[in-house]
């Protein structure tokens, strides 16, 4: 599995929202998020993105959200390596002697501890 930041795209979002019945936004809507979002990450299996995440917020406010991994590949573990990747991303921001918040939102189901 590959991991790669910062170039998450409408197509793979649009089609990892639907992989896991979510409601798409419009695509101008989609992407201005994409856009806007502090820190993007997705995994890659033979060059096919199988899962994404995205942190949005201020710096001192971020709220991880669009965790998804296609059903196929979840249970593996790439959806917690995301999480990791993006607390990491917001912990590297925060200067010495700040603090951070972050939020998770997430969809109903058994996906976090």
């Amino acid at each position: 599995m590959e991991y790669k930041e910062n170039i998450l795209d409408y197509k793979d979002y649009f089609r990892l929202r639907e992989s896991v019945g979510w409601i798409n936004f419009s695509k101008e809507q989609a992407q201005e998020a994409i856009n806007n979002s502090l820190y993007t990450v997705i995994a890659i299996d033979n060059s096919q993105t199988v899962g994404m995440g995205r942190l949005i917020g201020d710096g001192m406010y971020g709220m991880i959200v669009d965790i998804v991994v296609e059903p196929n590949y979840q249970k593996q573990g790439i959806g917690s390596k995301i999480v990791d990747m993006l607390m990491d991303f917001m912990d590297k921001k925060t200067p010495i002697g700040g603090r951070c918040s972050i939020q998770l939102i997430a969809e109903k189901g058994d996906f976090y501890e």
